[in-house]
Formats: structure tokens, sequence, C-alpha cells
């Protein structure tokens, strides 16, 4: 298992993010089928103020090339990434197109 930690930003206007919230309420079963046949076996996502952070947890071979192949070729999650892009905004350090920003690790607790 691997896990990854990642953040964007939401458009800073609450009626934008309880509509945001709103939709991952009820996440069509195809966007969520398109998750888990990438090899993600679990995912969260946490809100505080207008940044969220997600946690992934994915199989062992897991791939962002190969999730975003299979993104590309499914219109259903099309439709769901243009959707969200309305409420979403690029971290100030994304690259030009970049949504989601994967965070670096810089401490871990170990027992």
């Amino acid at each position: 298992m691997k896990q990854y930690c990642l953040a964007v930003d939401l458009v800073d206007d609450p009626m934008m993010i309880a509509e945001y919230e709103d939709y991952h309420t009820r996440v069509h079963p195809d966007i969520q089928k398109s998750i888990t046949d990438a090899g993600i076996t679990r995912m969260d996502i946490f809100r505080s103020g207008n940044r969220l952070f997600m946690i992934m947890e994915t199989e062992d071979d897991f791939s962002f090339e190969n999730k975003a192949q299979m993104d590309a070729s499914n219109p259903k999650v099309q439709e769901w990434e243009q959707l969200m892009w309305k409420y979403q905004e690029a971290l100030p350090t994304a690259k030009p197109g970049e949504k989601w920003v994967l965070l670096d690790q810089i401490f871990a607790l170990k027992e």
C-alpha cells in the first residue's frame, strides 16, 4: 500500500463551498468506480476554510500517469472534473493547469 497527500484550494465563497461539499455527498457511481479502478483503495478529503486536503491510499502499482490516462478517456470523469474546476483554485505553488498538488511528507511519528 502507498499513501499520498494532496491539496487544492476552493473559491473562497461560502455558497460555492457549500455547493462543492453537497456534490461530494452524492458522487456518481461511475466516478467512484474510476477511482477504485485506478487502484485507489481509500480517499478522504478534509477542509479548513477554503483549503482542501486529500489522503489517498493506493495499491502498490498505482501511478498518477495511469490514472490520468484512464480519466482522459472517461467522459463521465471529464464532466465531473470540469464541474469541480468551477469551485477549485490552484495553489500558488501549482504548475499551470495543475489542480491537486502532491504534498511532500516532512515528518512521520514512528512507534
